[in-house]
């Protein structure tokens, strides 16, 4: 009984994973300093619910003036391309692990990347692409689901597989804040600016997203508010300062 209301409890309050009103609120902050026409890229765009959410957001206050925003996705699934292409979104199919990104360099004011990069093994490669992309003082949004969360910690205290990076599922990576500000900030090509959590496993709704906002250490999803800064170069190019003993892909585009 115990068990089948945990569960009843995670599934009511597991949108909250996906953390799209804080979504929302990193870029209306980021797109409300900014002037003129945006370039904006969601990166595992789905559907298209973030951008549409985004635009219904973003345009119609930013200081009353008609914009002429552009927004992009990358997608592999074909029934999500077609979904986010009927929103007015430019979607486009690539593999962010091996593929160049199909767009100029410093092209993007705003770029999102949530619920993806748990599901990636090479971070050095998509954040050196990324750091071409996206202009100087551009805004990277990331939302991932968070191994310090409350539920995770119980989970390994009484010897579990913490439920974030399970064998028996699609994610392969785990973070935490502080890793993943130390992986960001290295070299100095990024700044982790604002840092934001939502849900905690295994309370009910409004309890989750409370105690999502009061520890957000502890919640089960992470966002982060990420600013490229002026440094020239790529990303992927901390890799000959260390010696790992993963090949990573290193980017052949530069």
């Amino acid at each position: 009984m115990i068990r089948e209301l945990l569960i009843k409890l995670v599934s009511e309050t597991q949108c909250l994973v996906y953390g799209r009103d804080i979504v929302i609120e990193l870029v209306s902050q980021a797109t409300s300093k900014l002037d003129g026409n945006l370039n904006l890229l969601d990166i595992g765009c789905g559907d298209g619910t973030d951008l549409t959410n985004i635009r219904d957001r973003i345009e119609p206050n930013r200081g009353g003036k008609k914009y002429a925003n552009k927004y992009y996705g990358i997608e592999t699934e074909a029934k999500n391309i077609q979904a986010a292409k009927q929103q007015g979104i430019q979607v486009l199919s690539a593999n962010i692990e091996k593929d160049r990104l199909p767009f100029d360099n410093e092209f993007f004011d705003i770029v999102i990347i949530n619920q993806v990069l748990e599901h990636t093994k090479e971070l050095f490669f998509i954040f050196g692409e990324l750091s071409r992309i996206m202009k100087k003082n551009a805004i990277l949004v990331v939302g991932v689901p968070n191994l310090a969360s409350f539920h995770n910690r119980i989970a390994l205290l009484f010897g579990f597989q913490p439920p974030t990076i399970e064998l028996l599922s699609a994610h392969i990576r785990g973070f935490t804040k502080n890793d993943f500000k130390k992986f960001v900030e290295t070299d100095g090509f990024f700044e982790l600016i604002e840092y934001k959590g939502s849900g905690f496993y295994p309370f009910p709704m409004k309890m989750s997203k409370l105690l999502g906002k009061l520890f957000p250490t502890m919640a089960v999803g992470s966002f982060y508010k990420i600013r490229r800064m002026d440094k020239d170069g790529n990303f992927i190019l901390i890799l000959d300062n260390f010696s790992f003993e993963t090949p990573y892909k290193r980017n052949l585009f530069l």
